[in-house]
């Protein structure tokens, strides 16, 4: 079971908590969470990602372990703490401005 946490936008379009807990199939990687978490909420396709090219959007940031994921490959496996549940993937809508 993966862990999640979403930011206050995509908990409000997703009608999801704060934290959602995620079957992923084979070894836990941040493009199977992200297909899991569509998958279970079709509501963030294209939220996170871009439909067509999978790409993460540019004010969404990975985060876990208290390590930067954002510009990982997608197929990087997660840190085994995230893995075994014991630590969430944080998902954070970046903020812009001066």
């Amino acid at each position: 079971m993966i862990r999640v946490v979403l930011p206050p936008h995509l908990r409000n379009l997703a009608k999801a908590g704060r934290e959602v807990e995620l079957d992923v199939a084979g070894e836990p990687t941040l493009a199977r969470v992200l297909d899991a978490l569509e998958a279970r909420y079709p509501v963030l396709l294209g939220t996170v990602r871009d439909r067509g090219s999978g790409r993460r959007r540019a004010f969404v940031r990975f985060y876990a372990c208290e390590e930067d994921l954002s510009n990982d490959p997608p197929d990087t496996p997660l840190p085994a703490p995230v893995a075994a549940g014991l630590e969430p993937l944080l998902i954070i809508g970046a903020m812009a401005g001066g």
